[in-house]
């Protein structure tokens, strides 16, 4: 192997990006624009990625190693230019490359749009595992889908969120490869025809008269840390079998002409379609379909490539299902053994229960996916026949186990009151079953899936979620990355556990001052970002409470907004009271059919025009809702913030990895003991963090025997009862009075399916003041407030995804770690 000397790798790199700059563009260097510059620059890092790539693969052939296929409707990457170089552990001889081009990398990273191919946390953790994966050296690949608009690109118009479509492909992505040689078929509709096979007498089932696809692979590089390990993401496009149906067309037919083009284009056109009518649920199911379908075929196909014994899959092969949206894996897989191999169902199910493995996301019963019977058996006709067996032999088992109760076989049966249960299915084929926290583990074993529990215990576990390090503290926070290395080395990049070593800082002065420096500087930064996208100005020097995170009710980004308004009215009252500047950072994207969480965004945004415009507080309160929240500008939001707002009602959030982020960053955690909050109190001790609220066991017994009641609250209470009031007496949407009367109802009124303030909003805002309170008394303690920051970032080495990844690679996948 030839090694070259660093001047002729500069000399290499800049002549690939030139030869790719005439290439793609037929221009120089000097005449380029940014983007053009961008993609040439990508071009080239990925010509050193392929290497890597190719050798990669040769050696997991060569090793004959197990693989997990990690199976996730969302993906949510980032930007993959600046996350590829540091991984590369190229970013000095690139920078310096570009530098004597007159190119600043930065720029060049600002040209690169977010991959929209997720939106929430299920799609970032899916994203920092696939990091940890080739970074610890495991064959995996990420499955899912190309999404051609993501779920939208938010803007803020007269405060109300409005869905634009992400048009992120529109320059193309170069870091992507096509496989077309890989491609595979993906059957809808028609109906299932029962054949004689003459060979064996054996009934044969036969999807006919259907709808197909050709489901066509797109592969990115997942680079490991300094490894040379590159691992695939795999994400599936949609083509039609013929482009132009010829005849169709001549006979008059136009629309018949087009229609497999049609079905393609809308499978990959956007990330969770509205699903609050039947066509957004039919779209859903068939993008669920879709991608598993082609993941499993092709794995499959992959393996017996080089086996001829279909019986080895399971010691070859697992597939990882990322919550309940990939759950037709099981009964696809049954299709192939049962269709295509000709196996018995027995020996095709003790393959399927070998290979197969569950995580659960959500403690919410409504989040765990329920399909319409009239819906899945006519889209998936052969896939609903062998859930019906499946559901036929579970109810069996049920029954043998537990004679006579039939509430045990009501509140586990797979299809059930005109429903196919996912999570129930995953639950039943799964030969693991894992919740992402400790405390939700708990819940889901004792609540939500208590009678799965008892019966098969052994399924059960907990893999409590992480982060890469890499992306959110070495690549989204440069300032502080170099001075913890500066002070204790670069092992913490590969092993967050090392960056303990901090710890011995905490009382250091001189750190503690250099700490905070790093925290203001990043905080300017923010600042500028807000001056020029909110064009609202905001003092570096106020404390910057942060919640950024998907919209939704149980994360209570109401609760927050609410308090903001309760302290505009006590300033209000008396403008000279001593309060330390407090500028509230929101970011978060609502669902487009989520009606009630647009209407949040609407109420933070009319609050935010209301405080940052009057001159009477001074200042005191900013409020800023930073628009189209992604990986990219979360980087900066997590570097600069002082608080973590971890809010959610106690008992609902899984897990959380923003809190995590934050923790990295520096920010100490203002939230309710749930999810993984309660680990990072562990981590921290409780002097360190701002906890306030119900317990999770409090939350369920006021559910459980519905006593509370929110309007006694109202009534008590004259500071809740005026915030209320204001959101239908004009004060915040003089241009409509019952702009957010759905939003004052829902706290204080039941209606036919939810109870009043089912969140508990109204229940917790007393503590949840007082936890402000103590905040802001805290950071008037500058010494107290960095020992406090500094320890976050000292004590969150268990939150690494490598370490989770470790956890699953050991206990669940049986992984063995590759070298190159």
């Amino acid at each position: 192997m030839m090694f070259l000397t660093e001047k002729e790798k500069k000399r290499e790199l800049k002549t690939n990006i030139e030869n790719y700059m005439k290439l793609l563009f037929r221009k120089s260097v000097e005449e380029a624009n940014s983007q053009q510059l961008f993609q040439a620059v990508a071009y080239a890092v990925k010509d050193i990625v392929v290497d890597d790539w190719m050798a990669t693969h040769k050696e997991y052939e060569k090793q004959d190693v197990k693989t997990v296929y990690y199976l996730s409707m969302e993906f949510l990457m980032g930007r993959a230019l600046g996350n590829t170089i540091i991984n590369l552990k190229q970013d000095k001889l690139i920078s310096e490359v570009l530098g004597e081009m007159g190119v600043k990398l930065d720029t060049l990273e600002d040209e690169e749009p977010d991959a929209a191919l997720g939106n929430g946390g299920l799609g970032r953790l899916a994203a920092c595992f696939l990091d940890s994966l080739s970074t610890l050296g495991y064959p995996a690949y990420g499955c899912g889908i190309r999404y051609k608009y993501g779920m939208f690109k938010q803007k803020i118009e007269n405060g109300f969120q409005i869905e634009a479509p992400d048009d992120w492909l529109k320059e193309g992505n170069p870091f992507e490869m096509k496989r077309p040689e890989y491609a595979v078929e993906v059957r809808f509709g028609g109906y299932v025809a029962v054949r004689k096979d003459e060979k064996t007498g054996r009934d044969k089932f036969v999807q006919e008269n259907y709808q197909s696809v050709m489901a066509v692979p797109y592969d990115l590089p997942v680079v490991g840390y300094g490894n040379h390990i590159v691992n695939t993401l795999r994400i599936w496009d949609a083509e039609a079998m013929d482009t132009f149906n010829l005849d169709s067309f001549d006979k008059g037919d136009y629309q018949k002409a087009v229609e497999q083009q049609n079905l393609a284009r809308t499978i990959c056109e956007v990330l969770y379609p509205n699903d609050n009518h039947m066509a957004g649920k039919e779209l859903r199911l068939k993008q669920q379909y879709f991608f598993v379908s082609a993941s499993v075929q092709r794995a499959i196909r992959k393996y017996m490539e080089n086996h001829d014994d279909i019986h080895g899959l399971p010691d070859k092969v697992c597939f990882q299902l990322n919550d309940t949206h990939p759950t037709v894996t099981v009964p696809e897989l049954m299709r192939i053994l049962l269709d295509e191999y000709d196996l018995e169902w027995e020996d095709a199910w003790n393959i399927v229960t070998k290979t197969c493995a569950y995580t659960n996301h959500t403690i919410m019963s409504e989040a765990l996916e329920k399909w319409p019977l009239e819906l899945f058996s006519r889209l998936l006709p052969r896939i609903y026949q062998i859930t019906e067996e499946i559901n036929r032999r579970f109810q069996d088992k049920i029954q043998q186990q537990y004679p006579g109760n039939f509430e045990k076989v009501k509140n586990m049966a797979i299809i059930f009151d005109g429903q196919v249960k996912m999570a129930h299915l995953a639950i039943a084929a799964g030969f693991s079953v894992n919740g992402v926290a400790r405390l939700h583990t708990e819940i889901l074993k004792n609540q939500e899936l208590k009678d799965f529990y008892e019966m098969m215990p052994e399924k059960f576990n907990n893999k409590t979620n992480g982060i890469t390090q890499r992306r959110f503290l070495l690549h989204g926070n440069p300032k502080l990355a170099h001075w913890v290395t500066d002070k204790i080395g670069d092992e913490w990049i590969t092993d967050l556990s090392k960056i303990e070593k901090l710890s011995l800082y905490i009382d250091d002065k001189k750190a503690q001052q250099e700490f905070m420096n790093i925290k203001f500087q990043n905080k300017v930064r923010l600042a500028n970002y807000i001056k020029e996208h909110n064009g609202v100005e905001v003092d570096p020097h106020s404390i910057f409470d942060v919640q950024v995170k998907r919209l939704h009710e149980y994360k209570r980004q109401l609760l927050n907004i609410l308090h903001v308004m309760h302290l505009y009215n006590e300033l209000k009252k008396n403008p000279q009271m001593d309060m330390y500047p407090r500028t509230f950072i929101f970011g978060a994207k609502a669902s487009a059919g989520y009606r009630r969480a647009k209407a949040i965004i609407k109420l933070i945004n009319n609050v935010a025009d209301v405080v940052n415009n009057d001159a009477l507080i001074q200042g005191k309160i900013k409020v800023v809702f930073i628009e189209n929240y992604r990986v990219s500008n979360a980087e900066m939001i997590f570097a600069a913030a002082d608080v973590s707002e971890q809010i959610s009602t106690a008992s609902k959030e899984a897990s959380g990895t923003g809190n995590m982020k934050f923790m990295l960053n520096g920010a100490p955690t203002l939230g309710t003991m749930d999810g993984a909050n309660v680990e990072i109190v562990e981590e921290v001790g409780e002097d360190n963090a701002f906890i306030f609220g119900l317990s999770s066991q409090e939350v369920i017994d006021f559910e459980h025997n519905n006593q509370y009641n929110p309007k006694e609250i109202y009534n008590m209470d004259s500071d809740i009862r005026a915030v209320l009031t204001q959101l239908i007496d004009g004060t915040y949407s003089r241009e409509d009075l019952e702009l957010f009367r759905e939003l004052y109802n829902s706290l204080l009124e039941s209606n036919g399916y939810e109870r009043a303030d089912q969140y508990f909003i109204l229940k917790d805002f007393r503590s949840y003041e007082a936890a402000q309170k103590r905040v802001e008394e805290a950071y008037k303690d500058e010494q107290r407030w960095a020992k406090m920051a500094m320890l976050q970032t000292a004590k969150c080495g268990k939150f690494s995804s490598d370490r989770t990844i470790e956890e699953y690679a050991q206990e669940i996948w049986h992984l063995k770690k590759v070298n190159l």
